[in-house]
């Protein structure tokens, strides 16, 4: 069954730049798994601190994967230091 997922991550500040460089470098990588269904990055016109990843997957099994990835373990781990809050992420199965 497909899974959907939603994700926020919020920068300080004084770390747009930084935080939207980092999550930039997760799009090609992640778009070419073979579980990735779409993978969207958004950032809220109203408060520019705030991304949110729009995603759908395969399989929770395919999730799971993506997130054992280098370039995922490698874009949290240089993530970090940049966050104004932790990220939030939720995934959800589709009801109609």
């Amino acid at each position: 069954m497909p899974i959907r997922v939603v994700a926020h991550v919020t920068a300080r500040p004084d770390t747009i730049d930084q935080i939207r460089e980092v999550l930039l470098t997760l799009i090609d990588p992640t778009r070419a798994e073979s579980g990735c269904v779409a993978y969207e990055l958004l950032q809220d016109s109203a408060d520019p601190t705030k991304f949110t990843f729009v995603e759908e997957w395969h399989s929770d099994a395919a999730l799971d994967a993506h997130m054992e990835t280098d370039h995922f373990q490698s874009a949290v781990a240089r993530a970090t230091e940049f966050l104004g809050a932790p990220p939030e992420i939720r995934r959800y199965n589709l009801v109609a």
